[in-house]
C-alpha cells in the first residue's frame, strides 16, 4: 500500500468498502454530484479536452489563491463526472509537486478499474496523466 493523500486514502477505502461493480457504479455517480470545481460548458476548449476519453471530458487544473492545485472538470456521463470528481477531490489543495509524483496504482487499490469499459479506463488514465502533466509544469514554474 502506497501512503496516499488523505483525502484520496479516504476515497480508496470507501470504493473498497463496496460490495459489487453495481455499488461501485452507484458511488461513482454519487461522486459526479460532488465535483468541487465544475468546469462550465462555455468553458470547454479543445486544450481541455480529455483526449482519448469516450466521453466528452474536460478539465482545467488551476492553483488557488494559497498555491494549492484545484481541478475544474465536467463532462456529459455522470459515470466520468464521478471519475473527474474523485481526482479533484483527492487532491484538492495540495502543492502541485506531490499531484504530480501521484502514481495511478490507486485506482487499482480503489477496484474502480474492473468496473469500467477498456475505453473508460484507459480514458480515466489519460486524464491522470494530463493533470500529472499539467502538475508537472505548474510545480516548475513555482
Amino acid at each position: 500500500m502506497t501512503n496516499w493523500p488523505a483525502p484520496l486514502t479516504n476515497i480508496i477505502n470507501e470504493f473498497k468498502e463496496c460490495f459489487d461493480r453495481m455499488e461501485r457504479y452507484e458511488l461513482l455517480f454519487e461522486y459526479a454530484d460532488k465535483l468541487p470545481h465544475e468546469l462550465q460548458t462555455e468553458n470547454w476548449t479543445e486544450q481541455n479536452r480529455v483526449k482519448g476519453c469516450q466521453s466528452e471530458a474536460h478539465v482545467e487544473c488551476k492553483l488557488d489563491e494559497e498555491g494549492g492545485f484545484q481541478i475544474h472538470g465536467a463532462a456529459d456521463a455522470n459515470l466520468v463526472q464521478g471519475l473527474i470528481a474523485i481526482l479533484a477531490i483527492g487532491v484538492d489543495g495540495l502543492p502541485p509537486s506531490q499531484v504530480a509524483s501521484l502514481s495511478p496504482n490507486f485506482v487499482d487499490e480503489m477496484d474502480v478499474k474492473a468496473s469500467l469499459t477498456p475505453s473508460r479506463a484507459n480514458g480515466f488514465l489519460n486524464m491522470f496523466e494530463m493533470i500529472k502533466n499539467t502538475a508537472a509544469s505548474m510545480s516548475k514554474e513555482a
